[in-house]
């Protein structure tokens, strides 16, 4: 087979903070498939990279629910693992975008379980937003021997709870929507004085707290906001 898929990731956001891999990878692509959150929205993963792509490029911008239905999503992900098969076995070099890293809390891991790992398959790594937040913010992501946990906020209270007891290091991903329980547990273990939050990392909307006691309750958090805590880090006031 002729074909082949690249799978990239873009990075947190800024168009700069793409490898040199995947710039020279997009210049060359026949068809790209971008993933977008909302149906009419232009993808941010498509805006990242559409000054390196040729004027020849097809681009196929792909609707992925955020609902919870899993059964909805799987239709979806069927669809489009589907697609980029096809397009490979018409023998065309073929992207596919997202957000940070691929292989982090991505949509495309669901793809991969249905494609496999062919030999016309290169993933592409990406900067993650947390690793651009630590950049931003200058706090590091762990040292020696800290050990460090990437975790969703959208997991139980225990399983957060776990992760900042057993940890010195916590990377806490989409806490926009659970930023009042995630504070809260923050401050049951004293360390609000240890953590920040970055909303839209890199990107012109970047927005960094660190007294997340003093957040209004109730105030709108982008999607993309993350939470990094290093017990061994003072934060400057």
């Amino acid at each position: 087979m002729s074909g082949k898929l690249y799978v990239m990731g873009v990075g947190p956001g800024a168009s700069d903070l793409i490898t040199v891999r995947a710039a020279c990878i997009l210049a060359r692509l026949d068809v790209i498939y971008a993933p977008s959150g909302k149906k009419g929205v232009q993808s941010l993963a498509h805006s990242i990279v559409e000054e390196y792509l040729s004027p020849e490029t097809e681009v196929c911008t792909y609707h992925f629910l955020m609902k919870s239905d899993r059964g909805e999503k799987e239709v979806v992900w069927d669809r489009v693992a589907q697609a980029l098969q096809e397009e490979v076995a018409k023998g065309r070099k073929v992207g596919f975008i997202t957000l940070g890293d691929p292989m982090l809390f991505s949509t495309w891991v669901f793809l991969l379980e249905r494609i496999g790992n062919p030999l016309w398959l290169e993933i592409v790594p990406g900067i993650t937003s947390f690793a651009a937040i630590a950049a931003r913010s200058a706090m590091p992501l762990a040292m020696e021997n800290q050990t460090l946990s990437v975790i969703a906020g959208t997991a139980p209270d225990a399983v957060l709870e776990q992760a900042l007891l057993n940890h010195d290091c916590i990377v806490l991903m989409k806490v926009y929507s659970n930023f009042e329980r995630i504070r809260e547990l923050l401050q049951r273990h004293h360390l609000l004085q240890h953590a920040l939050m970055m909303a839209d990392a890199t990107l012109p909307t970047e927005q960094c707290w660190n007294h997340l006691g003093a957040l209004e309750s109730g105030q709108g958090l982008s999607y993309f906001s993350t939470i990094l805590i290093n017990k061994n880090w003072q934060l400057p006031r």
